[in-house]
């Protein structure tokens, strides 16, 4: 059965040329969190949302979380965890540092039940390296430093962006699954 990928954008989601709304473009069967409320976000709802999505797929899931999607993701209930096969959490969000997102608060410190990778930056502006590193050993993550890379977003570089679409194939059992020519695959081939 085909692993189906799931982005979950941030804080006031991830926009045009951002590294999720381009591979949600170009992955297969790709399928996007679309919360009622990016700007004041809830974590009860925002995790109702992912969850939901994640039971209705078909298939084992994938998750590719940036931000405070990250943070949504760690929050899933058991049931919800138990179908996820991977996840690529990139530029975790810091509920403490930034009262709108203070509901997120407490980040859960468990082993998650998936193979996952959390990807951090040293100079991110809303989560230290150090934090990221603490998430990463208390998930059971593997972690993956970036340097100077900002939040890993449009703003900071980060349109197409190979290395993430290659941590996140590692998480699949088909890395061939998608498409060759003109997308990723040349770009990958090219760096």
């Amino acid at each position: 059965m085909q692993t189906s990928v799931i982005i979950v954008p941030g804080w006031r989601d991830s926009g045009p040329g951002h590294w999720q709304s381009l591979w949600e473009e170009r992955i297969p069967g790709a399928a996007r969190v679309v919360q009622d409320d990016w700007a004041s976000p809830r974590r009860e709802a925002w995790v109702a949302t992912l969850a939901r999505l994640v039971l209705e797929s078909p298939g084992p899931v994938v998750i590719a979380a940036h931000s405070l999607g990250c943070i949504a993701t760690a929050h899933l209930p058991a049931e919800a965890a138990a179908r996820i096969h991977g996840a690529l959490l990139v530029a975790p969000a810091d509920p403490e540092r930034r009262a709108v997102l203070s509901d997120f608060a407490p980040v859960p410190y468990a082993a998650l039940p998936y193979r996952s990778i959390v990807v951090a930056s040293s100079n991110d502006p809303y989560c230290p390296i150090r934090l990221a590193g603490a998430y990463s050993r208390a998930w059971g993550s593997e972690f993956v430093r970036m340097q100077n890379a900002g939040h890993i977003n449009i703003d900071s570089g980060h349109g197409d962006w190979p290395l993430g679409l290659a941590l996140l194939q590692s998480l699949t059992d088909e890395p061939a699954a998608w498409p060759a020519g003109g997308d990723f695959s040349e770009t990958l081939a090219t760096t």
